[in-house]
């Protein structure tokens, strides 16, 4: 082949390359800092990404802050747990087919020396006052995420306005880094169970559940695709082809099949199947 044969040759080849990767189809999704720190996202989505060809990419906030990304257009899907800001956005316009994906629970972690006694309660309420009335540090998110919401809800039902108070820290960061907070302060905090299963042997974490098992620590999971009439330029296909999949037979079993080195399933899938 004549060396200017060549070159050409490898130029048409260089620019099918760039081409063909500008063209590669990706999708937004913003969801919540316990997907993404318990794995789930790296576990499931190459099997979706394998399937349709489609990338996603994850932006990796609090529930508040998802929501309000998809709001603005600034993604294609969310996936979170706060389902009545969920329902009230899809109310409002913003949202449309949103699905219940999988839930787990949240759980309250404290020391291992545990010097409130938690562990003698059974409610979530009962140990907020526990902590309140010791004045022992406790931990909050407190950045409008669905871990901040739920706790909130708690701290009302227990009858304590702990805003202000000196015990009372809000940490404004991810679970993950949270959990990290509250293990150096000798804390408690509320944690999603994802993201303790997920994370807590990486944190090297000296730290224990001291409460689970109340049903107002319900977590609950939802996805939904930002409203294609509010803003046009989202991809509105790629998102209903992923929120599908995940309420598919096939994507639940992607769900249910992950798990921490401990056998644990991290999410339970109960989406009604596609």
């Amino acid at each position: 082949m004549k060396p200017k044969l060549l070159i050409f040759s490898i130029l048409i080849l260089s620019l099918f390359v760039i081409y063909s990767a500008s063209a590669e189809t990706r999708l937004r999704c913003a969801s919540t800092t316990s997907t993404l720190n318990s794995g789930l996202f790296d576990h499931i989505l190459p099997i979706f990404e394998k399937k349709t060809g489609i990338k996603v990419d994850v932006l990796a906030v609090g529930t508040g802050a998802a929501i309000e990304i998809g709001k603005r257009g600034d993604a294609d899907a969310v996936l979170v747990h706060a389902k009545g800001l969920e329902l009230k956005a899809v109310e409002q316009g913003y949202f449309v087919n949103r699905h219940d994906v999988m839930y787990n629970d949240f759980v309250i972690i404290g020391p291992v020396e545990e010097p409130v006694k938690v562990k003698a309660v059974r409610s979530a309420a009962e140990a907020f006052r526990l902590i309140a009335k010791a004045g022992h540090p406790f931990v909050s998110r407190g950045d409008g995420s669905g871990t901040h919401i739920k706790e909130l809800s708690v701290w009302l039902e227990a009858a304590v306005n702990p805003k202000g108070a000196a015990w009372y820290l809000e940490a404004g960061q991810g679970m993950e880094k949270t959990q990290r907070i509250a293990n150096e302060k000798r804390a408690y905090t509320l944690t999603d169970r994802g993201t303790w299963l997920g994370t807590k042997d990486r944190g090297r974490l000296d730290m224990i559940i001291v409460l689970e098992g109340d049903p107002a620590l319900f977590n609950q999971y939802g996805v939904m695709s930002v409203n294609p009439q509010r803003h046009p330029h989202v991809k509105h296909k790629e998102a209903v082809m992923f929120t599908e999949w995940l309420v598919s037979k096939e994507g639940q079993e992607a769900i249910a099949s992950f798990k921490d080195k401990n056998g644990n399933r991290l999410f339970i899938p109960n989406a009604v199947l596609k």
